[in-house]
């Protein structure tokens, strides 16, 4: 049976908490919410059910829920999950619209969805609330009555601002427990969360580059369910920072602070914090990370929030580490990533276990992968979008658009524009030729990653394009103890073995 450990200090009691929020857990082990359902409801109820914190990817699942519909929603898990949905007529519209009978005919096309915008059409709107509820309502399932003692949460990127609003909507109409944000600056979620979770219109400001007035982006509970609307629960937040610095930024406003941080080191996966400073880049061309883009431990205890370690914390004795030097515990993407759990598919996970076993799969940092402009960690695979030759046989379109920067035009209306779609078009939205250099598409990529990448009508079939964290350490060490793979819970049993005691979650009230 799993032991209990107490509440450091450190972990207060935050603005006005219901019951429920009072007895929210605080877990030891975070799994990270990676790329596009990599962290997807089998893994994040995997690791709930082993008493700590299962995460789900929020990007993107407006796309994941179609596709999967379109190919037959195999196991009819998805279809289970809409019954749920309190809204019945919302729910069956996305069914109308997507779900194909015994899946699409090979070679067929997915359906394009209604892109993101400031103002995402109602019929996008739906569908990205429908598909955040799904796939938080499926790591949920049977969760309460199976005395784990687990949560869930859901992660978001700040560089993904229109799809944020519809996403945690979608995630507390299905009992989420955490939301993590990073990959910015998440100052104004606690605040969309606060406003959700009473019912009334949830809002972000929008960045547009070059924009006069400022412009948000919303999501309204009662226009969307009207009297289907149920009493939701705020769920705690953790903010994603780099640096002590941005912690002590968020905590100093009671408007803007967190309930607790994650504090991810350069070596986490997907993007990361450029470097303080002028960019500098080493040899093999990465971005050259020093003493001032780590946080220091002491000022973070010092907050009084809780928080936990991210970025090569992937074995046992850093685990212990972590706790050690004041954190509740560690999140761990790369692990659970690679784990038999994950949304991976299989042939990209098959290859990317086998260079594990070899001692040659390579994480790269690049600067210029992704058109945010943070940079963003590859894996080095043949065959795949990682290697430039394949990357440029892509023909260069954006047409899921999660990446599109809001712009502001000659004429004060507001257009969208993205660094990796056709160059002639971004130049003549105003973009640089420079920022195109080098961008790869992620979207479509990491729809790939999942066995959902789209097919072309001339035959062409979207590459992957898998991000991992740089640290190998706890990989290897598994892959040395499981030949063929390990689970998510192998994973969570491995990371505890230097915290004695330590298995479940502890109380946070």
């Amino acid at each position: 049976m799993a032991a209990v450990t107490t509440l450091p200090p450190h972990a207060p009691l935050t603005h006005a908490q219901s019951p429920r929020e009072r007895e929210r857990p605080r877990p030891t082990v975070i799994q990270g919410g990676m790329g596009v359902a990599v962290s997807g409801w089998r893994l994040a109820r995997e690791v709930s059910r082993s008493g700590h914190l299962g995460v789900v990817s929020g990007t993107a699942m407006d796309a994941v829920i179609s596709r999967v519909l379109q190919d037959g929603d195999p196991g009819g898990h998805y279809r289970r999950a809409l019954e749920h949905f309190p809204c019945q007529e919302m729910a069956q519209r996305v069914l109308d619209k997507y779900f194909i009978e015994g899946g699409r005919e090979p070679g067929t096309p997915y359906k394009p969805i209604p892109k993101l915008t400031l103002s995402t059409a109602r019929a996008g709107q739906e569908l990205g609330v429908v598909g955040n509820f799904a796939e938080v309502w499926l790591a949920r399932e049977g969760l309460d009555q199976h005395g784990g003692g687990g949560a869930v949460g859901i992660n978001c990127l700040e560089k993904v601002q229109m799809a944020t609003p519809t996403a945690l909507f979608g995630a507390m109409l299905a009992g989420v427990d955490y939301v993590l944000m990073g990959a910015g600056i998440p100052r104004e979620i606690p605040a969309l969360l606060r406003a959700l979770a009473a019912g009334e219109v949830g809002r972000i400001s929008a960045d547009v580059a070059g924009g006069k007035l400022r412009r948000y982006i919303e999501v309204d509970p009662v226009d969307l369910l009207g009297d289907d609307l149920p009493q939701l629960v705020r769920p705690d937040f953790l903010a994603i920072v780099s640096v002590d610095q941005l912690a002590s930024y968020l905590h100093r406003d009671p408007e803007i602070r967190p309930d607790g941080f994650v504090v991810e080191r350069p070596p986490a996966g997907g993007h990361s914090a450029p470097p303080r400073g002028k960019m500098q880049l080493d040899e093999q061309g990465e971005p050259v990370y020093g003493d001032r883009d780590e946080a220091n431990l002491e000022k973070m205890v010092a907050l009084g929030l809780p928080f936990w370690m991210a970025g090569a914390y992937s074995t046992p004795h850093l685990v212990a580490e972590a706790i050690a030097a004041g954190a509740v515990g560690v999140q761990v993407g790369t692990l659970f990533a690679l784990s038999l759990d994950s949304g991976l598919a299989d042939e990209p996970r098959a290859q990317m276990l086998e260079q594990l076993r070899t001692g040659e799969l390579s994480v790269r940092n690049d600067p210029r992968a992704s058109p945010t402009g943070f940079p963003f960690k590859v894996a080095t695979m043949e065959g795949t979008a990682s290697q430039v030759e394949v990357y440029e046989a892509r023909p260069r379109l954006c047409d899921l658009s999660y990446l599109r920067q809001p712009y502001e035009r000659e004429d004060g209306e507001v257009g969208y524009r993205c660094a990796s779609e056709p160059v002639h078009m971004y130049l003549k939205k105003g973009g640089t030729l420079e920022e195109t250099e080098g961008r790869k598409c992620l979207c479509n990529g990491l729809m790939a990653n999942i066995g959902l990448g789209q097919e072309r009508k001339d035959g062409y079939a979207e590459d992957t394009l898998i991000t991992l964290g740089q640290d190998l350490t706890g990989a290897t060490e598994l892959i040395g103890r499981h030949p063929e793979g390990w689970t998510a819970v192998q994973a969570v049993s491995y990371l505890l073995e230097a915290v004695p005691g330590v298995r479940g979650l502890v109380a946070s009230g």
